[in-house]
């Protein structure tokens, strides 16, 4: 019984969690003033970078947070796999595409860690590559800014309490306003 309790609640923090991601997703500073592209592929590079900062915070708090990433990336996954559908993709092929965003998704984690960890140009190069991928490279005091907020959010984050962000309730700060 407990166990179930357990999921249950994990389950509504990642519900919590993944509201949060998707609303700052779909802010449209990051469309307007940053430039990412208003496709398919934008808003899902942008749920991708926003789940990837909640991630990354949630990695601290292991083995806690286990249960409530599994379920987060879960929940993700199941939306996105809604979403194609909605938008009309064969049954037959969501399937094949959903597989493919996962592993995208784990190749933006990996390069988005590496960016935060290394060198300066290390995180603009891997947002030109990820997040505009489909669009034109974007002038560099857009990538620039992007990073910032990235490892604004990022400390931010750290300094949420661990309890809230477990809780699901994960607050993200003002988009950036490149100058």
């Amino acid at each position: 019984m407990i166990s179930r309790f357990r999921h249950k609640s994990t389950r509504d923090a990642a519900a919590l969690a993944y509201a949060s991601v998707v609303a700052q997703a779909r802010r449209p500073e990051f469309f307007t003033a940053c430039g990412v592209p208003d496709t398919i592929d934008g808003r899902f590079e942008l749920i991708c970078l926003h789940g990837f900062l909640y991630l990354y915070r949630l990695k601290s708090e292991r083995p806690g947070s286990a249960a409530l990433a599994q379920d987060f990336f879960d929940l993700m996954f199941a939306d996105l796999d809604r979403s194609l559908r909605e938008m009309g993709a064969g049954d037959l092929s969501v399937g094949r595409e959903v597989k493919l965003m996962a592993r995208s998704f784990y190749g933006r984690i990996a390069a988005y860690e590496r960016g935060l960890a290394g060198a300066a140009g290390e995180l603009p190069a891997a947002l030109a590559r990820n997040l505009y991928g489909t669009a034109p490279a974007p002038p560099p005091q857009i990538l620039a800014a992007v990073a910032a907020y990235l490892r604004r959010e990022a400390a931010a984050l750290r300094a949420q309490p661990a309890a809230d962000l477990l809780a699901g309730r994960v607050v993200f700060g003002a988009p950036p306003v490149p100058r």
